[in-house]
């Protein structure tokens, strides 16, 4: 895998960097530090997301080099941080993209190791780990490729970012050694902490906006499920200023007795995304469940059904994953 990515980027002068329509600090660090590498390799790189970077995702710099123009010069197409079809829905919704995929490279360079279902030719570079960010240092490593100050800061970045800080269950020994050789290389992980703190501050209003959502999480499957709906018009008034899920999504799986919680946002179109955190490793299966994907402790989902289909599903989906996890750790 790491031969024929290799290859591609070798080959290739302009490389396009392409993101899902859910840019998070792994997809964008990535992208950022993918652009550093190549350009330092003599490559023209650009850099497109669908969507517009979310704000407090702006405390990582070089984040305004991101556009929402879909680079058709480009020799190579470099996909990060996930091989889904559906989380590049809208990016195969763009013009001439589908075809552009159909008669140009595509490398996926991917931490989910879930089979991409990507439906036009490409080469994936995927590997468990616990960021994309991971992978593209081993990449760069292995070649020798140079990873200067800015790029070790986005690596460092990715990576802080999926891990939580490497706290959560999938950080290896080898993930901490990347962490002291980004150190070494002059990513300062204190400096990207400040900024990333001035940028989560939040207006009063997001604050109440927060309890309003806290009242309204609904407990089921015995309190092992909690649930949040958000809908459209929430989303629209707070997006700008701060993710709702992200506001309690993680307060939600420690509450007492919960396993499992998920945020679900409803949108004009019919479209509604899941964002799933777990205590124990089910999320992927849970996702999977709706043919979505992600990690065992992380994953998320969207289809195209009513939310009051949705949640009965959800209930059956989470407790058959919960049955089977309790099953599977009482026969070891």
């Amino acid at each position: 895998m790491y031969e024929t990515a290799k290859k591609l980027i070798e080959q290739a002068n302009k490389i396009t960097i392409i993101q899902a329509e859910n840019p998070d600090g792994d997809s964008l660090g990535s992208s950022l530090a993918l652009e550093e590498i190549l350009s330092e390799m003599g490559k023209t790189v650009s850099l497109y997301c669908p969507i517009e970077i979310p704000k407090y995702m702006r405390y990582i710099n070089g984040w305004d080099r991101v556009i929402g123009d879909f680079d058709y010069s480009a020799d190579l197409a470099i996909i990060v941080d996930t091989s889904s079809e559906i989380l590049i829905s809208k990016v195969l919704d763009t013009p001439g993209a589908r075809h552009f995929f159909e008669t140009h490279a595509t490398l996926v360079i991917d931490h989910h190791i879930s089979k991409s279902d990507l439906s036009f030719p490409h080469e994936t570079l995927t590997e468990e780990a616990v960021a994309t960010g991971e992978i593209i240092y081993d990449l760069a490593e292995k070649f020798d490729w140079k990873i200067n100050a800015q790029a070790a800061e986005n690596l460092m970045i990715a990576i802080m970012s999926d891990s939580l800080g490497l706290t959560v269950q999938n950080v290896t020994p080898h993930t901490f050694f990347i962490a002291g050789k980004l150190t070494e290389l002059g990513a300062r992980n204190s400096n990207i902490e400040k900024r990333r703190r001035e940028y989560m501050k939040k207006p009063a209003e997001i604050l109440t906006y927060k309890g309003q959502l806290l009242e309204r999480i609904e407990y089921l499957l015995d309190g092992k499920l909690a649930v949040i709906r958000i809908p459209w018009d929430e989303i629209k008034e707070y997006s700008d200023q701060y993710n709702p899920s992200v506001l309690v999504l993680d307060e939600m799986r420690f509450v007492n007795d919960v396993e499992i919680a998920v945020a679900i946002k409803t949108y004009p179109d019919g479209k509604l995304t899941g964002k799933i955190r777990s205590n124990i490793p089910i999320s992927q299966a849970v996702a999977g469940y709706f043919g979505g994907g992600g990690h065992e402790y992380a994953a998320g989902f969207r289809v195209y059904e009513s939310i009051e289909t949705i949640i009965p599903e959800l209930v059956n989906a989470s407790d058959k994953a919960i049955k089977e996890y309790q099953n599977d750790n009482q026969n070891s």
